[in-house]
């Protein structure tokens, strides 16, 4: 069983901009005309300080070439502005171009997939809490989600992430759930959200009419355990339910759990 330890630290510094793609494909069954909708995840090196040994989407921070590469990308995302399509109304357009230009970047840097910002859905907004559990930094992640280019082949850089699987979310959680793999919890609550949808047409078509979930954890800590809480839970402060999924995952010794278990997010 792979085993991770919480991490204990606070942080007071401000998150980093960061882009993560959620590559889906269509695997068909060759004895039926249904196909199920995998996600492409990757394994983090065990030599960074960010997300070691864990299986994550593809992504990365902000590099200064996303900004200065930020004018092409706006006239590629017209008639619609990148701060709108990341309903970020207040940001500047140049960050929210440049925050496309990072998902498109480090998808090609980690696994030399080549996509274009065009073609990119918004998904999510995630926020690292000051007391993150998995991390030693803070992040402002936008994730997007896109369709793996045809003709392509997703081969993993051996550097920054060493090993890669494709895999239907209800499988993905499974792994995990039984210890084979290690996810941080936007992941698995990415993931039971990537169980509704049946196809990569259904899953685009969803993304593509509405507004991207903005998640901001808060974190309860107790002397035996803790708890993950998000928008629509009790204790949480914003009221109002944000994506689907349990509203907390609870950490049981080894990982991240919701309150029912993963049990109807699998069979």
């Amino acid at each position: 069983m792979v085993k991770k330890e919480l991490s204990n630290d606070t942080l007071s510094e401000p998150p980093l901009d960061a882009a993560s793609v959620i590559l889906i494909r269509d695997l068909s069954d060759n004895h039926s005309t249904e196909s199920e909708l995998q996600t492409l995840l990757l394994c983090r090196s065990n030599s960074r300080t960010v997300m070691n040994n864990a299986w994550v989407f593809p992504g990365g921070k902000v590099e200064p070439t996303d900004l200065q590469n930020a004018e092409a990308t706006q006239k590629l995302l017209l008639p619609n502005s990148a701060s709108v399509l990341l309903a970020e109304p207040d940001i500047q357009n140049t960050v929210a171009c440049a925050l496309f230009n990072a998902a498109c970047r480090e998808t090609l840097e980690e696994t030399s997939v080549s996509l274009q910002a065009d073609k990119l859905q918004t998904w999510s907004r995630w926020i690292t809490p000051n007391e993150p559990s998995m991390m030693k930094k803070r992040f402002d992640a936008r994730f997007f989600v896109a369709a793996m280019p045809q003709g392509q082949l997703a081969i993993h850089d051996g550097n920054e992430a060493t090993d890669s699987q494709w895999g239907t979310p209800k499988q993905l959680l499974l792994n995990y759930s039984q210890g084979k793999i290690v996810l941080a919890p936007p992941q698995i609550m990415t993931l039971i959200a990537l169980t509704d949808f049946s196809s990569v047409a259904d899953c685009l078509h969803a993304a593509s009419r509405i507004k991207p979930h903005h998640i901001r954890p808060e974190v309860i800590k107790t002397d035996n355990t803790r708890i993950l809480t998000y928008p629509g839970d009790p204790e949480h402060s914003e009221p109002k339910k944000e994506m689907p999924g349990p509203t907390r995952l609870i950490w049981k010794e080894t990982h991240f759990e919701p309150a029912d278990g993963f049990g109807s997010y699998i069979e």
